[in-house]
């Protein structure tokens, strides 16, 4: 498989967008970024987020300090507004609940070649500030393409936050980032497998919770790991 590449053109489109989604955010919110010093300098690493609403991606892919690559749901491609950008930034489109090959493909080649690379384990929108539980899917790739995954929390992208800030009401939005960590070499064949991509999972998620406010860590309120420990 030939290195992942991003297009040229998408080279040149992709600061315009961020720059124009940036001074969208600036004028509707005060805009916080902590913990810029944990992102790693260079190479490969997986960006893992908790998602509330359609907010996030955009959030974060305009704010964070280094470009990164994403993932988003399929059907993003034919709403009006997201599709258009979606195409442009050239996401990674996914099928949720189905196993594709040509995705992780992608994926781990996107890590290989060293570009970081945004996920929101979860898999879906919460719509709400709780969080879910992880899907198993962000242990699969870290196992397979050993990077270490950058836990990042995101906070003020309700699903109310539009009506929210056109009202005046300017909610404060904060990225979160929080230490990087490498999780253990899956061990086990079947279910004793799969069981263990669940656990890392769930740890990749307990470290993004202890980025968050305890009304956002939902299902991991009792299991956020604080800055410093591994949990492993």
């Amino acid at each position: 498989m030939k290195p992942y590449r991003v297009a040229f053109w998408r080279r040149l489109v992709r600061p315009i967008i961020r720059g124009a989604l940036r001074s969208i955010f600036r004028i509707l919110a005060p805009v916080r970024i902590i913990g810029k010093d944990n992102i790693p300098r260079k190479g490969p690493y997986v960006v893992a987020i908790n998602h509330v609403s359609l907010f996030d991606p955009p959030f974060i892919l305009s704010f964070f300090p280094r470009q990164l690559e994403a993932m988003g749901a399929v059907d993003i491609w034919d709403r009006p507004g997201q599709g258009i950008l979606a195409r442009l930034f050239g996401g990674i489109p996914v099928h949720r609940g189905e196993y594709d090959r040509q995705l992780i493909d992608t994926v781990l080649n996107v890590l290989r070649s060293g570009y970081p690379l945004l996920i929101a384990p979860e898999g879906e929108r919460s719509h709400v500030t709780a969080m879910q539980r992880g899907k198993p899917g962000v242990a699969y790739i870290l196992d397979e393409a050993r990077v270490p995954v950058l836990p990042v929390g995101i906070v003020g992208t309700t699903d109310d936050f539009w009506q929210r800030a056109t009202r005046g009401e300017r909610p404060q939005l904060e990225i979160r980032i929080g230490e990087p960590f490498n999780l253990s070499l899956l061990e086990g064949k079947g279910n004793e497998r799969r069981e263990a991509r669940q656990r890392n999972a769930d740890l990749v998620m307990q470290h993004v919770a202890a980025l968050l406010p305890e009304e956002y860590r939902g299902v991991y309120a009792d299991k956020a790991i604080q800055p410093g420990k591994t949990g492993q």
